[in-house]
């Protein structure tokens, strides 16, 4: 029996050994005091079995069948709440905690409506969207990154290099926060751009994620310097029974997760991840080595159920580099040509202290964020010749936040305010620019800055009719603009109504401020410096209607409209700086002013369908532009104009434990500025930049073409007493379709190597072409071992 079919026949067994008895509990208690709620009734959608919380809110069902479920919860004075895609094993206990929100009109009978399965944020009640720990971890194309798996949702564009920028509503990369537990963690992916957010690959452990929200437009008043987006990622508690854990390899890395006790109020969650990419892009011969590490830990301690703490952190050490055995080809010989060299490393770490009292609860919070980031570039990738590149920045941010919310049945009010520290340098050495021009300075700043913020909803008709208003202001010690907190103060009201039980009308206005990246705050060059710079702005106007059907899917439709300002123009490339941040190295780093204007407007469409008889997915229509002034005040498409998005994403479970995933994406093909063949063959140039120089002149006045792209995955699970097992097939670009994008310009080079002098032109050398093509198969097996 050869080997091939012996593992065969074990995985077939283990096929018919993984049915047994699985275990759910939880608890369910007041989300405002955090009180039990005893003799609620807790059902297993499609289960005859219910179970009722005793006296301490605690429930718990034996005996129950491996699957993947629903568990909602209702109970008299309470609105009902349902959980989504839990899953059931034998090696672990799976736990639910319910908070749930009084009810408005206290009823003697339970009330449910297919409104109720899906939890609305009445501060939000637009441009969210929910998403749980299977919709992620099984997203085709995804590869358990979170960047990635948010790509599918309605307005969300991403790029054709397999990035992970985040294109929000025809906004930049730089656009967006992320919190992780109400913490905030300004870098979430590896090989960060600075000043952007964006990325190759994600940093987050999909493994530490309960769920996630994903907000584009009304964002809470407690979270502010955004335009585009807020990503609140809400995290598990680690288990209580027993140390357990999970031995993962995916595409491109190994991870290794462990959770469990430390005493009987203290849990754990503990992950470390390492990249195998370096190993791989060498045998087929790529001429950079990329290595990526990662960790990320939370730790939660109950005093007692009125006092908790949690504390948490996330980190990442990448080097980049280059494989100079590597240069047969011309493809080769140009990246080695222009490509740098990188470390880059940065960690978040945060503590947040919550306290519940009878009528409301107080958050403390307290954050530390570093980011080192450091680049080097030598002629001819030889040390003992010119360096062309010698950068070293360092960002570092100190926060502290006090939230209090107070609840009742009809009225809620959060304020609170915030503190923070913030220090950036850098020691820029970049020759790397057209026409002589070169970067050297250092900078040492520190910033200090302030926040305040507070927010009240009122329910009104039975709950039909909610309205939050809500404001907030930032400041900083930069200068007297951004000292002043008249300069940026921003006010948001929401308003749903509920043309039936489940039908809403919605609507929101806010107006949202950001600073500029750091490298623009900090830079000092030869030409000046950005002084004067102010905060930018984006107002929003957002309006839609939601239905909401009884199969756990809701049908969706919003209207949006942003108005940008004060976005700093960058006087070098004469564009804004709203273009630009969707590529890797720094952006931000020159001379600008705050006189740069945009827009963005569009419809979206979007129809969400949670687990319903073995089926499951999201459908996402976005019809969006996105325009920018360019250097004589003229509108013109921006760099995120993609005109239409479209993603469906859907799956469905099979017997013995199988799942398949299909995701179809098409992104309207986006501007971009055609490069200046005769700037770039000028031997001044190439010399030091050694790739293609834009030609601003014509910003953004060519486009690519459409993308069409299927992402497919088929899982196969195992289900036994001591631990899982889950074995994927993913692959990306299934259709092996490719956009032709503007072709790359190299010079003709001599048998030694070396470039060839234009003879007609002695100023320049001779240059040629290379194809530059989008689009590539990405196949990838994976395996999860859950113990």
């Amino acid at each position: 029996m050869n080997k091939s079919l012996r593992l065969f026949l074990v995985f077939q067994l283990l096929s018919f050994i993984s049915y047994g008895q699985a275990i759910l509990s939880g608890s369910v208690v007041d989300e405002v005091n955090n009180e039990p709620i005893p003799g609620a009734v807790v059902q297993i959608e499609g289960l005859e079995t219910q179970a009722f919380t005793d006296f301490n809110g605690e429930f718990i069902f034996k005996d129950l069948p491996v699957s993947l479920v629903n568990v909602s919860v209702q109970t008299i004075g309470y609105v009902s709440k349902t959980e989504f895609e839990i899953q059931l094993t034998l090696a672990k206990p799976a736990r639910i905690v319910f908070e749930l929100r009084e009810a408005t009109q206290k009823l003697d009978e339970v009330e449910v409506s297919a409104q109720m399965k899906f939890t609305r944020d009445a501060q939000s009640p637009v441009s969210v969207q929910s998403i749980g720990i299977n919709e992620i971890q099984r997203n085709p194309g995804g590869n358990q990154d979170i960047s990635k798996v948010i790509q599918s949702l309605p307005g969300v564009a991403s790029g054709l290099a397999f990035r992970n920028d985040l294109i929000i509503r025809g906004g930049g990369p730089n656009e967006n926060r992320f919190f992780l537990d109400g913490i905030e963690i300004p870098a979430i992916n590896h090989f960060a751009t600075q000043g952007a957010s964006g990325g190759p690959v994600g940093m987050i452990n999909v493994n530490f994620i309960r769920d996630v929200d994903f907000y584009t437009s009304a964002f809470p008043a407690q979270r502010g310097n955004t335009l585009s987006s807020v990503m609140e990622l809400n995290l598990k508690d680690g288990r209580t029974d027993k140390t357990g854990g999970i031995f993962q390899v995916g595409a491109s890395e190994v991870g290794l997760t462990l959770d469990g006790p430390i005493n009987n109020k203290t849990t754990y969650l503990a992950s470390v991840r390492r990249s195998y990419l370096q190993f791989l892009f060498k045998v087929i011969g790529l001429p950079f080595l990329p290595t990526y590490n990662d960790y990320q830990f939370k730790v939660k301690h109950n005093f007692n159920r009125n006092n908790q703490l949690t504390i948490l952190s996330l980190g990442a050490y990448d080097v980049n580099r280059l494989n100079l055995d590597r240069n047969e080809t011309e493809d080769q010989r140009y990246l080695l040509n222009y490509l740098p060299e990188d470390i880059q490393w940065n960690y978040s770490i945060g503590a947040k202290y919550t306290h519940f009292g009878s009528k409301g609860r107080t958050n403390i919070v307290l954050s530390r964020f570093m980011l080192d980031n450091s680049s080097e570039k030598f002629e001819n990738n030889n040390r003992d010749l010119n360096q062309l590149l010698n950068y070293n920045s360092q960002e570092i941010e100190n926060k502290f936040r006090l939230e209090y919310e107070r609840k009742s049945s009809t009225w809620e009010y959060m304020f609170g305010f915030g503190l923070e520290q913030a220090k950036y340098n850098t020691t820029t050495l970049d020759k790397r620019l057209p026409g002589g021009f070169e970067l050297n300075y250092s900078a040492d700043r520190i910033f200090y800055k302030g926040n305040i913020f507070a927010n009240v909803i009122g329910r009104f008709a039975d709950d039909r009719l909610k309205v939050s208003l809500g404001i907030r202001t930032d400041i900083m010690d930069f200068n007297e603009s951004t000292l002043n907190p008249l300069n940026q103060l921003s006010p948001r009201i929401a308003v749903s109504y509920n043309l039936n039980e489940n039908v809403t009308f919605d609507g929101n206005y806010g107006i949202y401020y950001q600073l500029p990246p750091y490298t623009s705050l900090g830079y000092k060059g030869i030409d000046g410096d950005n002084s004067d710079l102010q905060y930018i702005s984006a107002e929003h106007v957002v309006l839609g209607s939601t239905q909401f059907w009884p199969w756990n899917a809701k049908t969706s439709i919003e209207g949006f409209l942003k108005r940008y300002r004060n976005y700093p123009f960058l006087l070098r490339d004469s564009i804004s700086l709203g273009t630009l941040g969707g590529d890797f190295g720094v952006i931000g780093n020159q001379l600008a002013t705050s006189t740069s204007d945009g827009r963005a407007f569009g419809l979206e469409l979007t129809y969400q369908q949670k687990l319903y008889k073995g089926f499951f997915g999201i459908a996402a229509i976005t019809l969006v532009r996105s325009e920018f002034q360019d250097i004589d005040n003229d509108y013109v498409p921006s760099s995120w104009d993609n005109q239409l998005i479209a993603t469906f994403t859907f799956g469905k479970k099979f017997g013995n434990n199988y799942e398949l995933g299909i995701q179809y994406q098409y992104l309207g093909g986006a501007p971009y500025t055609p490069f200046d063949r005769a700037a770039t063959a000028t031997i001044q140039n190439w010399d030091v930049l050694g790739r293609g120089i834009p030609d601003y002149n014509n910003l953004n006045s060519s486009r690519y073409g459409g993308f069409n792209r299927l992402n497919v995955r088929i899982d196969k699970k195992w289900f036994l007493k001591k631990f899982n097992i889950d074995l994927y097939f993913d692959i990306q670009n299934a259709l092996a379709y490719s956009v032709q994008g503007p072709a790359f310009i190299d010079v003709v080079r001599d048998d030694q190597g070396n470039p060839i002098v234009n003879p007609d032109i002695p100023s320049q050398y001779l240059t040629t072409t290379l194809e530059n093509n989008n689009g590539t198969i990405l196949p990838s097996l994976g395996f999860i071992f859950e113990f």
